[in-house]
Protein backbone atom coordinates (compact mmCIF):
# COMPACT_ATOMS: atom_id res chain seq x y z
CA UNK A 1 0.00 0.00 0.00
CA UNK A 2 1.27 3.48 -0.84
CA UNK A 3 2.02 5.94 1.91
CA UNK A 4 -0.73 8.45 2.64
CA UNK A 5 -0.40 11.59 0.59
CA UNK A 6 0.11 14.85 2.46
CA UNK A 7 0.01 18.28 0.85
CA UNK A 8 3.29 20.15 0.45
CA UNK A 9 2.26 23.04 2.77
CA UNK A 10 1.39 20.51 5.49
CA UNK A 11 4.75 18.76 5.04
CA UNK A 12 6.58 22.07 5.39
CA UNK A 13 4.63 23.00 8.55
CA UNK A 14 5.21 19.55 10.07
CA UNK A 15 8.93 19.66 9.36
CA UNK A 16 9.27 23.20 10.68
CA UNK A 17 7.41 22.60 13.95
CA UNK A 18 9.25 19.34 14.55
CA UNK A 19 12.60 21.03 13.97
CA UNK A 20 11.90 23.89 16.39
CA UNK A 21 10.64 21.59 19.16
CA UNK A 22 13.47 19.11 18.68
CA UNK A 23 16.26 21.70 18.59
CA UNK A 24 14.94 23.41 21.73
CA UNK A 25 15.07 20.09 23.59
CA UNK A 26 18.51 18.85 22.54
CA UNK A 27 20.59 21.95 21.72
CA UNK A 28 22.82 21.81 24.84
CA UNK A 29 23.90 18.28 23.88
CA UNK A 30 24.67 19.51 20.36
CA UNK A 31 26.84 22.27 21.83
CA UNK A 32 28.76 19.67 23.85
CA UNK A 33 29.21 17.59 20.69
CA UNK A 34 30.73 20.51 18.77
CA UNK A 35 33.14 21.40 21.57
CA UNK A 36 34.24 17.80 22.11
CA UNK A 37 34.83 17.30 18.38
CA UNK A 38 36.84 20.50 18.06
CA UNK A 39 39.27 20.00 20.93
CA UNK A 40 42.54 18.41 19.91
CA UNK A 41 45.38 16.70 21.76
CA UNK A 42 47.23 19.23 23.88
CA UNK A 43 44.20 21.48 24.27
CA UNK A 44 41.66 19.14 25.87
CA UNK A 45 39.40 21.16 28.14
CA UNK A 46 36.53 18.69 28.49
CA UNK A 47 36.66 15.00 29.35
CA UNK A 48 33.05 14.09 28.53
CA UNK A 49 29.63 15.47 27.61
CA UNK A 50 28.61 15.97 31.23
CA UNK A 51 31.94 17.62 32.07
CA UNK A 52 31.49 19.98 29.11
CA UNK A 53 27.95 20.96 30.13
CA UNK A 54 28.93 21.49 33.80
CA UNK A 55 31.91 23.68 32.86
CA UNK A 56 29.79 25.59 30.36
CA UNK A 57 27.17 26.42 33.00
CA UNK A 58 29.86 27.46 35.50
CA UNK A 59 31.69 29.77 33.09
CA UNK A 60 28.88 30.99 30.83
CA UNK A 61 25.68 30.45 32.80
CA UNK A 62 22.66 28.35 31.88
CA UNK A 63 22.02 30.17 28.61
CA UNK A 64 25.63 29.56 27.62
CA UNK A 65 24.42 26.07 26.65
CA UNK A 66 22.22 27.73 24.01
CA UNK A 67 24.96 29.66 22.18
CA UNK A 68 24.00 29.55 18.50
CA UNK A 69 20.47 28.33 19.19
CA UNK A 70 18.92 31.37 17.51
CA UNK A 71 20.63 30.44 14.22
CA UNK A 72 19.41 26.87 14.48
CA UNK A 73 15.88 27.85 15.43
CA UNK A 74 15.73 30.29 12.52
CA UNK A 75 17.10 27.95 9.86
CA UNK A 76 16.02 24.53 11.16
CA UNK A 77 12.48 25.13 9.94
CA UNK A 78 13.39 25.35 6.24
CA UNK A 79 16.11 22.71 6.67
CA UNK A 80 13.87 20.04 8.21
CA UNK A 81 10.98 21.03 5.94
CA UNK A 82 13.16 20.57 2.85
CA UNK A 83 14.53 17.23 4.06
CA UNK A 84 11.16 15.66 4.92
CA UNK A 85 9.32 17.13 1.92
CA UNK A 86 12.11 16.17 -0.52
CA UNK A 87 12.20 12.59 0.77
CA UNK A 88 8.42 12.27 0.38
CA UNK A 89 8.60 13.82 -3.09
CA UNK A 90 11.27 11.40 -4.28
CA UNK A 91 9.56 8.39 -2.65
CA UNK A 92 6.27 9.29 -4.33
CA UNK A 93 7.79 9.61 -7.80
CA UNK A 94 10.02 6.55 -7.47
CA UNK A 95 7.02 4.41 -6.45
CA UNK A 96 4.91 5.36 -9.49
CA UNK A 97 6.29 2.50 -11.59
CA UNK A 98 5.72 -0.17 -8.98
CA UNK A 99 6.88 -1.26 -5.54
CA UNK A 100 9.22 1.04 -3.63
CA UNK A 101 12.29 -1.19 -3.29
CA UNK A 102 15.11 -0.65 -0.79
CA UNK A 103 17.32 0.75 -3.55
CA UNK A 104 14.62 3.29 -4.48
CA UNK A 105 14.21 4.20 -0.81
CA UNK A 106 17.94 4.83 -0.61
CA UNK A 107 17.81 6.97 -3.76
CA UNK A 108 14.99 9.03 -2.22
CA UNK A 109 17.10 9.53 0.91
CA UNK A 110 20.06 10.54 -1.25
CA UNK A 111 17.92 13.17 -2.97
CA UNK A 112 16.65 14.51 0.35
CA UNK A 113 20.15 14.77 1.80
CA UNK A 114 21.43 16.57 -1.29
CA UNK A 115 18.59 19.11 -1.24
CA UNK A 116 18.94 20.04 2.42
CA UNK A 117 22.60 21.14 2.29
CA UNK A 118 21.49 24.41 0.68
CA UNK A 119 20.30 25.41 4.17
CA UNK A 120 22.36 23.07 6.35
CA UNK A 121 25.83 24.30 5.33
CA UNK A 122 25.47 28.01 6.22
CA UNK A 123 23.41 27.11 9.31
CA UNK A 124 26.14 24.79 10.59
CA UNK A 125 28.86 27.26 9.62
CA UNK A 126 27.38 29.99 11.81
CA UNK A 127 26.28 27.68 14.62
CA UNK A 128 29.73 26.11 15.03
CA UNK A 129 31.46 29.49 15.42
CA UNK A 130 29.00 30.54 18.12
CA UNK A 131 29.09 27.20 19.95
CA UNK A 132 32.89 26.97 19.95
CA UNK A 133 33.50 30.58 21.04
CA UNK A 134 32.94 29.61 24.68
CA UNK A 135 35.48 26.78 24.47
CA UNK A 136 38.13 29.12 23.08
CA UNK A 137 37.37 31.76 25.73
CA UNK A 138 37.66 29.12 28.48
CA UNK A 139 40.98 27.94 27.06
CA UNK A 140 42.39 31.45 27.33
CA UNK A 141 41.66 31.47 31.06
CA UNK A 142 42.34 27.86 32.03
CA UNK A 143 45.00 26.86 29.48
CA UNK A 144 46.98 30.03 28.65
CA UNK A 145 49.77 27.96 27.11
CA UNK A 146 47.46 27.27 24.12
CA UNK A 147 47.11 30.99 23.35
CA UNK A 148 49.49 32.54 20.84
CA UNK A 149 51.83 35.16 22.30
CA UNK A 150 50.59 38.71 21.82
CA UNK A 151 47.10 37.64 20.77
CA UNK A 152 44.22 39.84 21.86
CA UNK A 153 41.06 38.45 23.41
CA UNK A 154 38.10 38.88 21.09
CA UNK A 155 34.54 39.26 22.33
CA UNK A 156 32.13 36.49 21.37
CA UNK A 157 30.77 37.36 17.92
CA UNK A 158 27.12 37.45 16.91
CA UNK A 159 25.68 35.53 13.97
CA UNK A 160 25.23 38.77 12.01
CA UNK A 161 28.86 39.81 12.65
CA UNK A 162 30.14 36.44 11.42
CA UNK A 163 27.86 36.57 8.37
CA UNK A 164 28.97 40.09 7.41
CA UNK A 165 32.64 39.15 7.90
CA UNK A 166 32.35 36.03 5.73
CA UNK A 167 30.44 37.84 2.99
CA UNK A 168 32.89 40.74 3.01
CA UNK A 169 36.02 38.57 2.92
CA UNK A 170 34.94 35.56 0.85
CA UNK A 171 31.54 36.31 -0.60
CA UNK A 172 28.71 33.78 -0.52
CA UNK A 173 31.30 30.97 -0.74
CA UNK A 174 32.37 31.85 2.81
CA UNK A 175 29.02 30.69 4.17
CA UNK A 176 29.38 27.44 2.25
CA UNK A 177 32.79 26.46 3.57
CA UNK A 178 32.71 22.72 4.26
CA UNK A 179 29.99 22.08 1.66
CA UNK A 180 31.76 18.93 0.44
CA UNK A 181 32.06 17.51 3.95
CA UNK A 182 28.42 18.41 4.65
CA UNK A 183 27.34 16.49 1.55
CA UNK A 184 29.53 13.54 2.59
CA UNK A 185 27.73 13.55 5.95
CA UNK A 186 24.13 14.34 5.05
CA UNK A 187 23.70 12.23 1.92
CA UNK A 188 24.83 8.95 3.58
CA UNK A 189 22.84 9.90 6.69
CA UNK A 190 19.64 10.22 4.67
CA UNK A 191 20.41 7.07 2.68
CA UNK A 192 20.59 5.16 5.97
CA UNK A 193 17.90 7.01 7.93
CA UNK A 194 14.86 7.18 5.67
CA UNK A 195 14.77 3.53 4.46
CA UNK A 196 15.55 2.27 7.98
CA UNK A 197 12.82 4.43 9.49
CA UNK A 198 10.25 3.44 6.85
CA UNK A 199 10.89 -0.27 7.33
CA UNK A 200 10.90 -0.09 11.14
CA UNK A 201 7.73 1.98 11.06
CA UNK A 202 6.02 -0.51 8.74
CA UNK A 203 6.70 -3.29 11.26
CA UNK A 204 4.49 -1.45 13.76
CA UNK A 205 1.48 -0.96 11.49
CA UNK A 206 -1.63 -2.73 12.73
CA UNK A 207 -3.06 -4.91 10.02
CA UNK A 208 -0.95 -3.20 7.39
CA UNK A 209 -3.51 -0.40 6.92
CA UNK A 210 -3.16 3.28 7.83
CA UNK A 211 -0.29 4.96 9.66
CA UNK A 212 1.57 3.28 12.51
CA UNK A 213 0.77 4.38 16.09
CA UNK A 214 2.61 7.53 17.14
CA UNK A 215 4.80 5.68 19.64
CA UNK A 216 5.98 3.33 16.89
CA UNK A 217 6.88 6.33 14.71
CA UNK A 218 8.74 7.91 17.64
CA UNK A 219 10.76 4.79 18.47
CA UNK A 220 11.44 4.13 14.77
CA UNK A 221 12.66 7.71 14.34
CA UNK A 222 14.91 7.44 17.40
CA UNK A 223 16.45 4.12 16.38
CA UNK A 224 16.95 5.08 12.75
CA UNK A 225 18.28 8.53 13.68
CA UNK A 226 20.81 7.32 16.24
CA UNK A 227 22.01 4.53 13.94
CA UNK A 228 22.57 6.90 11.02
CA UNK A 229 24.16 9.53 13.29
CA UNK A 230 26.82 7.17 14.65
CA UNK A 231 27.49 5.74 11.18
CA UNK A 232 28.40 9.16 9.73
CA UNK A 233 30.06 10.63 12.84
CA UNK A 234 33.61 10.44 11.38
CA UNK A 235 32.52 12.77 8.57
CA UNK A 236 30.78 15.02 11.10
CA UNK A 237 34.09 15.41 12.97
CA UNK A 238 35.80 16.37 9.70
CA UNK A 239 33.02 18.84 8.84
CA UNK A 240 33.18 20.47 12.29
CA UNK A 241 36.97 20.90 12.08
CA UNK A 242 36.83 22.34 8.55
CA UNK A 243 34.08 24.82 9.39
CA UNK A 244 35.75 26.17 12.54
CA UNK A 245 37.29 29.55 11.73
CA UNK A 246 39.09 30.10 15.06
CA UNK A 247 41.26 27.70 17.03
CA UNK A 248 43.98 27.65 19.67
CA UNK A 249 47.59 28.20 18.61
CA UNK A 250 48.45 24.56 19.35
CA UNK A 251 45.60 23.17 17.24
CA UNK A 252 45.95 22.01 13.63
CA UNK A 253 44.47 23.86 10.67
CA UNK A 254 43.18 22.03 7.59
CA UNK A 255 43.15 22.79 3.88
CA UNK A 256 40.49 20.24 2.93
CA UNK A 257 38.86 16.88 3.66
CA UNK A 258 41.88 14.69 2.83
CA UNK A 259 44.27 16.97 4.73
CA UNK A 260 41.96 16.85 7.74
CA UNK A 261 41.75 13.05 7.65
CA UNK A 262 45.53 12.71 7.37
CA UNK A 263 46.30 15.08 10.24
CA UNK A 264 43.67 13.59 12.57
CA UNK A 265 44.99 10.06 11.94
CA UNK A 266 48.60 11.17 12.44
CA UNK A 267 48.14 13.35 15.52
CA UNK A 268 45.10 11.93 17.31
CA UNK A 269 44.55 8.41 16.00
CA UNK A 270 41.43 6.72 14.54
CA UNK A 271 39.46 7.08 17.77
CA UNK A 272 39.29 10.85 17.20
CA UNK A 273 36.75 10.22 14.44
CA UNK A 274 34.33 8.98 17.09
CA UNK A 275 34.53 12.15 19.21
CA UNK A 276 31.06 13.30 20.14
CA UNK A 277 29.43 10.17 18.64
CA UNK A 278 27.23 9.46 21.65
CA UNK A 279 26.35 13.16 21.90
CA UNK A 280 25.31 13.15 18.25
CA UNK A 281 23.22 10.02 18.80
CA UNK A 282 21.54 11.67 21.80
CA UNK A 283 20.82 14.74 19.66
CA UNK A 284 19.58 13.03 16.52
CA UNK A 285 17.49 10.28 18.13
CA UNK A 286 14.90 12.53 19.85
CA UNK A 287 15.18 15.15 17.09
CA UNK A 288 13.99 12.72 14.43
CA UNK A 289 11.69 10.87 16.80
CA UNK A 290 9.85 14.13 17.49
CA UNK A 291 9.89 14.97 13.79
CA UNK A 292 8.21 11.74 12.82
CA UNK A 293 5.59 11.99 15.55
CA UNK A 294 4.62 15.51 14.43
CA UNK A 295 4.63 14.32 10.83
CA UNK A 296 2.44 11.29 11.45
CA UNK A 297 0.08 13.03 13.86
CA UNK A 298 -0.68 15.46 11.05
CA UNK A 299 -0.10 18.70 12.96
CA UNK A 300 0.35 20.59 9.69
CA UNK A 301 -2.94 19.29 8.30
CA UNK A 302 -4.72 20.27 11.51
CA UNK A 303 -3.37 23.84 11.32
CA UNK A 304 -4.28 24.13 7.64
CA UNK A 305 -7.84 22.96 8.38
CA UNK A 306 -8.50 26.33 10.06
CA UNK A 307 -7.64 28.28 6.91
CA UNK A 308 -10.52 29.26 4.62
CA UNK A 309 -10.85 26.96 1.64
CA UNK A 310 -11.00 28.36 -1.88
CA UNK A 311 -14.24 27.86 -3.71
CA UNK A 312 -13.98 26.04 -7.03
Amino acid sequence: MADKQISLPAKLINGGIAGIVGVTCVFPIDLAKTRLQNQQNGSRLYTSMSDCLIKTIRSEGYFGMYRGAAVNLTLVTPEKAIKLAANDFFRHHLSKDGKLTLVKEMLAGCGAGTCQVVITTPMEMLKIQLQDAGRLAAQRKLMPETVAAGSVEIKSPTAMQITRQLLREKGIAGLYKGLGATLLRDVPFSIIYFPLFANLNNLGKKGGEGPAPFYVSFVSGCVAGSTAAVAVNPVDVIKTRLQSLNRASTEDTYSGVTDCIRKILRNEGPSAFLKGAYCRALVIAPLFGIAQVVYFLGVGEYILSFLPKKDN
